[in-house]
């Protein structure tokens, strides 16, 4: 999600003045004073564009907006999903030996990492002002809870098939590229349809579909997604599509009734014990932006994937069908990139690893086999670009080794 829309229809003074507004109370939010800020950001502050591109933003903006996203009330609009009434335990263990973590964290630019295994805090650590509290934007980890929705509604039988063609649920892109399209090949993202995700072209779709105002009484995103053209035959080629994921949000609350905050909040959030509120921005029509978005703890990103290592179940209770997360999270799609793949809506890796990842340095990884889940925030230098990326990739394989030592 690199935008954020809804300022068009104030006057050009009038969105400085708001702006400016929102963003200092964003900074004191973050725990920043506006006159301790270097020169640069208070310039930024107080000149602050028309165009809302976070993708612009200097990283100093990004480190006061990241953590809140859900409170810029003027540019953006959320739903809340309440916490647990019970919030699952976890219980601090064995402080995990990983010499310069702390030179890691600061090269990846951290706010927060909570290290589990066993279902035992391992490490946990702050950067940033931040702290176990405070939520922080997702941006793509939450691909991966939306196509777990996908489970859970199949498991609901809100969904008949994956193979049920996505036209069905959307009558809107009947007549589209879409149109043939199966949901299996929209959680693959191997629909076919033309798609460009380079996020440091302004020109790019996933730097403009957020901005391109909707069609009368039609979903933003099947707005523009549905005027897109066939590049390739369905099921024959992978893309990574954002626009595609934020479908399947709309998919979902088409077949359910329900909203994506509502399903999630009634199937995972409050059942798997988040001990946190959560909330989920929303589209200028409404929709959550499925495909990111979702503010959170990291600690109850870290539950989310102890979810995923029991299989989704809760209390012995399935959400998603018992084979779910083994069709989730195995390699549907080559990606070019040597012992790793794609699943739905999951990056995969040959040792049978499995990660949520998101733009600036989000994300969840889980390796059943050593019961381990590392969720991360951060704010890169770059989107997905620069040395952290690798250096991210080089620490998970480092807390393996280390958990493979203790034995």
């Amino acid at each position: 999600m690199p935008s954020i829309p809804d300022l068009e229809t104030s006057t050009p003074m009038r969105k400085r003045t708001l702006a400016l507004s929102i963003l200092l109370v964003t900074v004191t939010a973050a725990g920043v004073g506006f006159s301790t800020l270097d020169k640069e950001t208070r310039g930024f502050l107080e000149t602050f564009p028309t165009n809302t591109d976070l993708l612009t933003w200097p990283q100093a903006q990004r480190d006061a907006a990241f953590r809140a996203m859900d409170r810029l009330p003027i540019l953006i609009r959320s739903r809340e999903i309440a916490p647990s009434s019970i919030p699952l335990a976890l219980p601090v263990g064995k402080p995990l030996n990983l010499p310069g973590i702390d030179d890691y964290l600061a090269a990846q630019h951290a706010a927060g990492i909570v290290i589990l295994q066993d279902g035992q805090v391992r490490l946990e650590r702050y950067g940033l002002g931040f702290d176990a509290a405070g939520r922080w934007s997702s941006f793509s980890v939450a691909k991966s809870f939306t196509s777990t929705l996908v489970g859970a509604a199949i498991q609901d039988g809100y969904i008949q098939s994956l193979e049920d063609k996505v036209s069905r649920y959307i009558p809107d892109l009947r007549g589209s590229a879409y149109d043939e399209v199966s949901i299996r090949q929209l959680l693959t993202m191997s629909s076919g349809v033309r798609w460009n995700e380079d996020y440091e072209d302004v020109n790019s779709d996933v730097s403009r579909f957020v901005d391109a105002p909707p069609d009368p009484g039609v979903d933003a995103t099947v707005s523009y997604m549905r005027k897109l053209p066939r590049a390739h035959p369905p099921g024959e080629f992978w893309n990574y599509n954002t626009g595609e994921t934020n479908l399947v949000g709309v998919l979902i609350a088409s077949a359910t009734g329900k909203s994506l905050s509502q399903y999630l909040n009634e199937k995972i959030w409050r059942p798997a014990g988040m001990e946190g509120k959560a909330t989920w921005l929303l589209s200028k029509t409404n929709q959550e932006i499925a495909g990111c978005c979702l503010q959170a703890s990291t600690r109850d990103y870290a539950r989310f994937g102890l979810f995923v290592l029991a299989n989704g179940n809760i209390h012995g209770q399935p959400i998603v069908p018992a084979d779910w997360f083994a069709q989730a999270t195995r390699k549907h799609q080559d990606i070019g990139v040597k012992g790793m793949g794609y699943g739905f809506f999951w990056w995969t890796y040959d040792d049978g690893s499995v990660a949520a990842q998101g733009i600036y340095g989000q994300g969840i990884f889980i390796d059943p086999s050593r019961h381990l889940v590392i969720a991360s925030n951060a704010d890169w230098a770059r989107a997905d670009n620069g040395p952290e990326p690798a250096a991210r990739e080089a620490f998970y394989r480092r807390v393996q080794a280390a958990i493979d030592a203790e034995k």
